[in-house]
């Protein structure tokens, strides 16, 4: 374990300044997606059955704590913001308002997620550039001659490169596989919706 941080630390070290940006990149966009992925894990798992959730908004009775999937979420908003007064037309504009909260929600740092994914290989460009210069500016003084100063500026630019690019593969990845489980919650959920709006009139006329 110790030979392992040691020579993280020597890869580090070889990329230069440059390495520290790129590595606080890396450690944001990881929280962010683990972030994500717990989200909206949590609204796949557990899911009631629609006519459950049209039974608990009819009779207006909230879910039980085991139900944790995009159902139960969407039921436990409804409700928390949802009239006193039965209001069939007042409690289809909430019930609206809370699907686009909602789906307001499940975008959330997905397209940061994104931007950080692209900034990655970027700035291991700038690493490159940057050690290309050094290495230039050795031959500057020492000419071609001196192999082991040039060699600096040379794994500034691969290893910075390398690392943007390592950094960058996966994130994009997971950008492009967040967005699309985002997007079938966001149909499950507005379909959802739609199907209890029958129900949300049965309770305005049972009261």
């Amino acid at each position: 374990m110790d030979e392992f941080f040691y020579q993280m630390a020597a890869y580090i070290r070889s990329g230069g300044v440059v390495m520290v940006p790129i590595l606080c990149v890396s450690l944001v966009m990881w929280i962010l997606i683990f972030n994500r992925l717990f989200f909206l894990h949590r609204l796949y798992v557990k899911n009631m059955p629609r006519a459950m959730a049209g039974e608990l908004v009819r009779d207006n009775q909230w879910p039980e704590k085991r139900y944790q999937g995009a159902n139960a979420f969407l039921i436990r908003e409804f409700l928390s913001r949802r009239s006193p007064v039965p209001d069939p037309d007042l409690d289809a504009r909430i019930l609206d308002e809370t699907v686009m909260a909602l789906t307001a929600s499940l975008d959330q740092y997905l397209a940061l997620i994104g931007v950080l994914s692209a900034v990655a290989p970027l700035m291991g460009l700038l690493g490159t550039v940057v050690g290309m210069m050094e290495t230039f500016d050795v031959i500057t003084v020492f000419g071609t001659g001196n192999v082991r100063a040039m060699a600096s500026g040379i794994s500034v630019a691969l290893v910075t490169t390398q690392t943007g690019l390592m950094i960058s593969i996966p994130g994009l990845y997971m950008s492009g596989w967040l967005n699309r489980r985002a997007s079938n919650l966001k149909h499950r959920i507005a379909s959802t919706a739609m199907y209890l709006k029958p129900f949300i009139r049965s309770r305005s006329v049972s009261c």
